[in-house]
């Protein structure tokens, strides 16, 4: 460690951690928000298989 460097806590670790996952997670749940759309929208005969799916894709179409 060099004089400036500050050093890690286990709580500041920890928080980066989190920090991390939690972009992440952020960037995947964008990323299956994005799929499910799309699907649904070039496969209209998958409508009313899934509730939670048909539910997202009306709460991403009518934010769009």
């Amino acid at each position: 460690m060099t004089r400036n460097e500050i050093p890690q806590t286990p709580q500041i670790a920890e928080s980066a951690a989190l920090d991390t996952r939690h972009a992440q997670r952020s960037t995947l749940k964008a990323k299956h928000a994005k799929s499910l759309t799309s699907l649904l929208g070039t496969r209209s005969d998958l409508r009313g298989v899934h509730a939670l799916a048909d539910h997202l894709d009306d709460a991403i179409r009518w934010t769009a």
